[in-house]
């Protein structure tokens, strides 16, 4: 007994010691002008202990650094094949090209354990166009896989977004959740195709989103971990401190209500940009993180589902060729800015060990691009250097939002020299420009320096 209750104390003060978030994944996406080799960033991954992965396009160069790592990759089928897959024929292909060669099952291959059909093709922006297509290709691409003896161990699934269920605004609670009328039956047929074959329902939750399109009347505090004064009351006394469990809960009531209750639900994006918005910054960002890790690594998960929360952090790397059209801060969703460097300290595993950079990354030299003293037109130039580079941290709410026109316009052709690898004739712009050894950084505005990059 005395062995016994030694042993009891020992798991008991190593669990109080640090935490294992082993259901956090990440979300590595590519949309970038300049990328890091992937064996590098695979390093950084494992040096993390960053065991899941989801990815978007199936880069095969990605794909073959991953192999023999044991880390569980998502990947992902874009939205415009999937009318395609809806013949049979078309996913046993795709599967075979992109699942079978590189060997699932094997120790020396890819761990692919989820395939991604689609990501959010119920976004109303889409007008209906992916609604029919939708589930066929998910059945035929699961029937692909577990006619390739890969069923078992892996699984396909539709990332959505959170729109697709909702509370009735007589009764805006969690408990009230239903799907959207519009697309009950499309959707009634992926769940079943889910369940056939025990596969997760996932969703993408944003709390920065709904403090973002609240315009100052979502609550501030909900959006993040660390409680309200005010929570949000269910039934049966039940409360809610944060937005994220509201929504999750929010999601398991239309499951239930749906016929699906017992169904495993994944976040398959959740995240907090850095830049181009008054919410987006890097002290916001580190407070949401730290608040969302310490919430998982608790284990309690929400009132509904209770337990360990599955998520995949939105995203790894800032992504400068991003589409801008949902706000200015979609080229600034990343942990990590785009030459491999932590934008703040974040202890994933409770052992004061913080995120680790990406290794080898070679910085260019310490100069940059700036205007001319004498220069008072800036317009075509940062016109021409906009078009080509990210200027988003030059918008209302964002990092440089407060330098003067000419420092802006500095800003603009140093970002287009940097993205040009600080080539000789990148800093010109018809003798309007010049480079210096002097850093024109000032405040909160970082003028970056590039890395040599594939």
């Amino acid at each position: 007994m005395e062995k016994l209750l030694v042993n009891v104390f020992m798991v008991t003060l190593l669990v109080c010691l640090g935490h294992n978030v082993e259901g956090l994944g990440v979300n590595w996406g590519d949309i970038s002008s300049h990328k890091l080799p992937p064996k590098d960033v695979v390093k950084m991954l494992q040096e993390n202990g960053i065991k899941k992965v989801k990815l978007f396009n199936n880069d095969e160069t990605i794909l073959n650094a991953l192999a023999g790592t044991g880390i569980e990759v998502m990947i992902g089928i874009s939205n415009q094949l999937l009318k395609d897959l809806v013949n049979p024929d078309v996913a046993k292909k795709w599967v075979k090209e992109n699942v079978t060669r590189y060997e699932p099952k094997s120790p020396k291959g890819v761990n692919i354990t989820l395939v991604g059909v689609g990501n959010e093709p119920f976004l109303r922006d889409y007008k209906d166009t992916l609604t029919n297509v939708t589930g066929p290709a998910l059945e035929n691409i699961q029937n692909a896989l577990n006619d390739a003896g890969l069923g078992d161990t892996t699984k396909a699934t539709v990332p959505l977004n959170a729109d697709v269920y909702l509370s009735p605004s007589y009764n805006p609670v969690p408990s009230g959740g239903f799907f959207r009328a519009d697309i009950v039956d499309p959707l009634n047929y992926i769940l079943k195709v889910l369940n056939k074959n025990k596969a997760p329902f996932m969703v993408n939750i944003y709390p920065f989103l709904s403090l973002f399109y609240g315009n100052g009347a979502f609550p501030f505090d909900y959006a993040f971990f660390d409680g309200v004064s005010n929570p949000l009351k269910d039934k049966d006394g039940v409360e809610y401190t944060n937005c994220f469990d509201a929504n999750l809960d929010t999601c398991a009531a239309a499951l239930a209500g749906a016929g699906y209750g017992n169904m495993t639900i994944m976040v398959g994006e959740m995240g907090w940009p850095t830049d181009g918005n008054n919410y987006a910054n890097v002290t916001l960002a580190e407070k949401f993180y730290k608040g969302f890790v310490s919430y998982l690594a608790k284990g309690k998960g929400s009132p509904r589902r209770p337990g360990n929360v599955e998520a995949y952090i939105f995203a790894l790397f800032d992504e400068d060729r991003k589409s801008t059209l949902p706000g200015n801060f979609e080229t600034h969703w990343g942990l990590y800015y785009d030459d491999g460097t932590p934008k703040f300290p974040l202890d994933l595993h409770g052992n004061k060990k913080n995120l680790v950079p990406v290794p080898n990354v070679e910085k260019l030299s310490k100069k940059w691009c700036v205007i001319k003293p004498d220069v008072k037109n800036f317009t075509d130039v940062m016109t021409y250097a906009c078009d080509r580079a990210d200027c988003t941290p030059l918008t209302n709410g964002s990092s440089c939002q407060n330098l003067n026109d000419a420092a802006k316009a500095s800003y603009a052709v140093n970002a287009y020299f940097q993205n040009s690898q600080q080539k000789d004739d990148s800093c010109n712009f018809e003798g309007k420009a010049t480079v210096t050894t002097k850093d024109p950084s000032q405040g909160t505005c970082n003028f970056t320096i590039g890395f040599k990059s594939l």
